[in-house]
């Protein structure tokens, strides 16, 4: 590297990431006529590119991941100060962070009792089929081994995350797929699949049950549900929905799990999406907001039921999990949680995203007003989207193309960075997603809404 490079020059960044980089979600061939994009910075909400412009990112780091903002001190020092005094065990093997942040967890997960570490929330989930498949093996001959999951879910990019994913998209090209995953209808209410009918949400959970039913209940081990859909449109389940489907999961003897990558660590308003509807999960799963992105951690937790199955015969060599997951014993993760989970405590984000997220929500619902192409706004907390629609009466989803324009011109225009839904279902690539930093002002939330209210004039016109 030219050492004598001035401090803001980035050229030779910028070629180094077109040379080298095989980004994420990306089309390279525009790299040959264009930079790639490079984040050299962040503070708060804000965060800066290679050419100095700033922007305002309402999406926490892309991928609604960054929930206490950038530029966190404090959670660096205790990574920094972990990683001196021991950087790394293998987890067979405990941790003073992880044990620490262990107990803080439990003490927010009432019902819950274990954790296990992992990487990413892709392997979170892994652990948790892996779970359901080695009880089915144990108690029930193997038979009881397979895992519904819900169309329009998402819960991992590997091969066997992916069987369990309900948004084609991501799964076109990449079959084979593990076999013993199962499809459920989802419960999107503006998108009725029975037309316009009183009590969808229990409508929407017993379409579970004849799957079940369908399937034979002695072969079902396991459902995986988001509390609150994420990248498949952001869905916010219906009134009644998940009372039933306890009922229903109590009924057959399968274990629910609930994926809280996403809604985990305060998105929603409460530590975990599922908390807002009283559910009992037997396993929950999480990643992103655990640190907030300053380190990489997933956990898998489960209810002391679960695992004491893994306790039941000690004299069989085969019975205990045994799995491993090698940076699942990497102490940054549970050090940089611990800080981010005294950050959200200390600082009231909960609260703040409850109140942040309800302002947001009339922002929303007056862009709706304003702007026909809006066909329904929905979300909760800092957890938010606005489907586009060509014709209201129809629910004609726009194409693709005129969902992508209003995020680019976001960016461009307000330098305001928001999401949508990105090669994830055929056709209804059309919601619009936010979910900004739980730091956030109405001052932010405001600019947020005016970038969206002059995009939607631009591209509409």
């Amino acid at each position: 590297m030219d050492l004598t490079q001035s401090v803001n020059d980035y050229s030779e960044i910028v070629e180094n990431d077109r040379e080298f980089i095989w980004h994420h979600l990306s089309q390279h061939k525009k790299y040959e006529t264009q930079d790639p994009l490079i984040i050299i910075e962040g503070k708060g909400m804000r965060v800066w590119n290679q050419a100095g412009r700033e922007h305002l990112d309402a999406v926490s780091g892309g991928v609604w991941t960054v929930n206490v903002g950038y530029g966190r001190e404090t959670i660096a020092d205790a990574v920094r100060d972990q990683l001196v005094k021991m950087n790394y065990f293998a987890g067979s093997a405990g941790s003073i962070p992880g044990a620490t942040f262990a107990n803080q967890l439990i003490g927010k997960m009432p019902g819950l009792s274990r954790v296990y570490y992992s990487n990413s929330g892709s392997e979170a989930n892994e652990k948790a089929y892996k779970i359901v498949r080695q009880i089915s093996h144990n108690k029930h001959g193997g038979k009881k081994s397979k895992i519904l999951y819900r169309d329009r879910d998402y819960h991992g990019t590997t091969i066997t995350a992916l069987s369990s994913c309900g948004q084609g998209e991501r799964r076109d090209q990449y079959g084979p797929f593990t076999p013993g995953f199962v499809e459920v209808p989802h419960c999107l209410e503006y998108r009725s699949q029975w037309g316009d009918i009183e009590d969808y949400g229990i409508k929407a959970a017993n379409a579970i049950e004849d799957v079940i039913l369908r399937e034979g209940a002695d072969t079902v081990g396991g459902l995986i549900l988001e509390p609150i859909t994420a990248g498949g449109g952001v869905i916010e389940p219906p009134k009644g929905y998940w009372d039933r489907v306890q009922e229903i999961c109590a009924k057959y003897d399968i274990l629910l799990i609930i994926d809280e990558v996403v809604c985990g660590m305060g998105r929603t308003g409460t530590w975990f999406g599922y908390q807002h509807y009283d559910v009992k999960p037997d396993i929950v799963t999480m990643a992103k907001g655990v640190a907030s992105g300053y380190a990489a951690i997933s956990c898998t937790v489960t209810t002391e039921a679960v695992f004491n199955e893994f306790k039941a015969d000690p004299d069989d060599p085969m019975s205990y999990f045994r799995d491993i997951s090698t940076f699942g014993g990497c102490t940054a993760g549970p050090a940089a949680a611990l800080e981010n989970m005294r950050i959200l405590e200390d600082e009231n984000l909960l609260d703040n995203t409850v109140a942040m997220g309800e302002y947001l929500m009339d922002k929303l619902h007056g862009l709706k007003a304003k702007h026909q192409i809006v066909g329904d706004v929905r979300g909760k907390g800092l957890f938010c989207g606005a489907e586009l629609v060509s014709d209201r009466e129809s629910k004609t989803p726009v194409h693709e193309s005129i969902a992508q324009a209003v995020v680019a011109d976001c960016f461009a225009k307000s330098a305001v960075i928001i999401g949508m839904t990105n090669r994830s279902l055929h056709g209804m690539n059309n919601t619009l997603c936010l979910s900004p930093a739980l730091i956030s002002t109405k001052n932010d939330l405001d600019e947020v809404v005016e970038a969206i209210d002059g995009a939607l004039t631009r591209v509409v016109a």
